[in-house]
């Protein structure tokens, strides 16, 4: 009897490891139903370059999924959404995204908000099999790998691509401008910027117009002058800058200081409240840009996100917040549709969403995983958005 005794405390200890490691294997990816809630990633620039874009995308998120919540949740369970900054920072994206899919077990991740982030965490959703909604990665190769040409199954936007927005500023240009020569103005280094300019001269072109010039800048110049000070001489009839809006505001700011008077026109990376803030109303005017989104829309759908969001957030909500709002939706109906919080079944069922009315139009996902929807242009006027043309989608 003492000689057992001897080894009881031993068996104790190897029953214990066994309680643990059975207790942790329950909670997978494929079920993070733990304490009885679905567990989805929100992975945002939250601080940083594009910060604006990211805390946007993030608030609007929250608000839609804090509204499932207050509604009953999803397939009888709360959501937790897990906030986690990438500091707009590809590194960053991917450490979160691990984190996010492998310690906090989540069954889908929203965002990152560029082009750059969102690639980043791709390659650890893809790699772990679980779905990734970017609001806002425009870049065609964010939901196509271009060495192969093959659809990246777990990636998904509520987004058009470079390629859509920049093809229609072109035809803007030329059709309802009518524009006969265009100068281009990019961020050399930005693959964002160079896919939208490389669409619109193709468009342009296409419909007769002429690239007269091409110019570049780097991210967070302060000093574009010697650049305008050619483009000035030129007298183009419009000048295309598809950049963020910390650079673009600046730029404006300044031709428009030097007497330069032409109409300006860019792509979503414009929109941001802070456009005003750094370039001052009257710079703005002649200005016009694509868009996902015009909080002047009557839409009932349209009026009532903005409404809640300006009661949550005490100001007006841009594309992004738009955009931000609908892959939230797109996720949650997935997971109604597939009556599962598994992520092999959420990506089967974002692969066949159709018809999903959202604050950005009704989205329907093609064969490449980007939404068929309508496309806003918007003028400035005085600071002010404008709608100047709704495109039908496509």
């Amino acid at each position: 009897m003492k000689k057992s005794l001897k080894y009881l405390p031993l068996f104790l200890c190897i029953v214990l490891v066994f309680s643990l490691l059975s207790g942790c294997s329950k909670n997978t990816p494929s079920t993070s139903s733990a304490n009885d809630k679905i567990k989805v990633g929100a992975l945002f620039e939250l601080t940083g370059q594009v910060a604006s874009y990211g805390t946007s995308e993030y608030n609007a998120v929250k608000l839609y999924i804090d509204d499932v919540n207050k509604n009953g949740g999803l397939l009888g369970k709360q959501i937790e959404l897990l906030k986690t900054d990438n500091k707009s920072a590809s590194d960053e994206s991917i450490n979160q995204a691990t984190k996010l899919i492998v310690q906090d077990k989540v069954v889908a991740i929203l965002g990152p908000a560029t082009t750059g982030a969102t690639k980043a965490a791709s390659s650890i959703a893809m790699d772990k099999k679980v779905p990734l909604i970017t609001p806002s990665g425009t870049s065609l190769d964010v939901t196509v790998d271009p060495n192969t040409n093959k659809v990246k199954s777990e990636i998904f936007r509520a987004c058009y691509t470079d390629p859509y927005q920049g093809k229609v500023m072109g035809e803007f240009a030329a059709k309802d401008l009518k524009a006969k020569n265009a100068i281009l103005y990019i961020d050399d280094k930005s693959d964002y910027s160079k896919g939208l300019a490389q669409s619109f001269k193709e468009q342009f072109e296409k419909l007769g117009g002429k690239i007269i010039d091409k110019e570049a800048y780097v991210a967070n110049d302060q000093d574009f002058k010697s650049a305008l000070t050619k483009i000035k001489g030129l007298n183009a009839d419009v000048i295309f800058v598809p950049g963020y809006y910390q650079d673009t505001a600046k730029i404006v700011r300044q031709a428009r200081e030097m007497g330069i008077n032409t109409p300006f026109l860019g792509g979503d990376g414009w929109d941001s409240p802070d456009l005003v803030k750094i370039a001052g109303a009257s710079a703005l005017n002649n200005v016009y840009y694509s868009n996902h989104f015009i909080s002047s829309d009557p839409d009932k759908t349209v009026q009532d996100f903005i409404q809640k969001y300006k009661a949550a957030y005490g100001v007006e909500p841009d594309a992004f917040a738009a955009l931000g709002y609908d892959s939230a939706g797109m996720l949650v109906q997935a997971i109604k549709n597939a009556n599962s919080a598994d992520p092999a079944k959420i990506t089967d069922a974002l692969s066949k969403l159709q018809n999903f009315k959202g604050v950005t139009g009704s989205i329907t996902i093609d064969k490449q995983h980007n939404p068929i929807k309508q496309t806003v242009i918007i003028e400035l006027k005085d600071g002010k958005q404008i709608l100047k043309k709704k495109i039908s989608a496509k």
